[in-house]
C-alpha cells in the first residue's frame, strides 16, 4: 500500500498545482484579457492529469478497502482548487498505519 500512497500523493499535488494555475492565471487571462492561450494549454493537461489522479485514487481505495462514498469524495477533491492538498493530508492519515507514540522498550538481559 506504500507505493500506491506515494503515487496518489504525488499526483494529488500535481493536479492541485495545475488546477490552481488554471483557475488563478488561466481563467482571468481568458475572460478579462481575451488571452485564452493558458487555458488552451493547461486545460487539457489538467484533464489528462485528473484521469491519472482518478486511477491513483481508485487503486489506493481498492487496496485500503474504502467505502464507495469515501472513494468518491477523494476523487472529487481533484476538481476544487486547494482541496486536493487537504484531501492528500487526510488520505495519508487514513492510509498510514498508526504508530505508537513511544517505541516499546525491550528489557536487556545479560
Amino acid at each position: 500500500m506504500g507505493a500506491a500512497l506515494t503515487r496518489y500523493r504525488l499526483i494529488a499535488y500535481i493536479v492541485g498545482v495545475v488546477l490552481i494555475a488554471l483557475v488563478v492565471i488561466g481563467m482571468p487571462l481568458k475572460y478579462l484579457f481575451d488571452q485564452p492561450v493558458v487555458v488552451e494549454t493547461i486545460g487539457p493537461a489538467h484533464g489528462f492529469l485528473y484521469m491519472v489522479y482518478l486511477v491513483a485514487a481508485f487503486d489506493l481505495a481498492r487496496r485500503g478497502n474504502w467505502s464507495l462514498k469515501r472513494m468518491a469524495l477523494v476523487m472529487l477533491a481533484g476538481t476544487v482548487p486547494f482541496v486536493s492538498f487537504y484531501a492528500e493530508r487526510v488520505v495519508t492519515r487514513w492510509a498510514r498505519p498508526s504508530t505508537p507514540a513511544e517505541p516499546e522498550k525491550v528489557p536487556v538481559t545479560r
